[in-house]
């Protein structure tokens, strides 16, 4: 019992990682965007938020979609990045 309670322990300890890697990671984006992005002239904000609206719903969208795949991000970056190899040359 302890052994899987220990188990579990390191799953949650994970996706707190995880998590939080998320979560920082959106906040350097959206930080990195709205400091060098300069906000559109008066003329042009309502065109660029009807625009801006129907970006949105594609990107729900294809977030949905992709949800529903059950594709996920990590496994391309596990997929993308070769295995490290020892000084024998053997994969670790």
């Amino acid at each position: 019992m302890a052994k899987r309670i220990d188990q579990l322990d390191r799953k949650v300890a994970r996706l707190e990682r995880d998590l939080g890697i998320g979560v920082e990671m959106i906040a350097q984006f959206v930080r990195f965007w709205l400091t060098s992005t300069p906000p559109p002239p008066e003329t042009e904000r309502a065109a660029l938020r009807r625009l801006g609206n129907d970006r949105y719903d594609a990107f729900i969208e294809a977030l949905g979609r992709r949800l529903a795949s059950g594709a996920k991000v990590n496994q391309e970056i596990r997929e993308d990045i070769p295995a490290p190899v020892d000084q024998t040359g053997s994969t670790t």
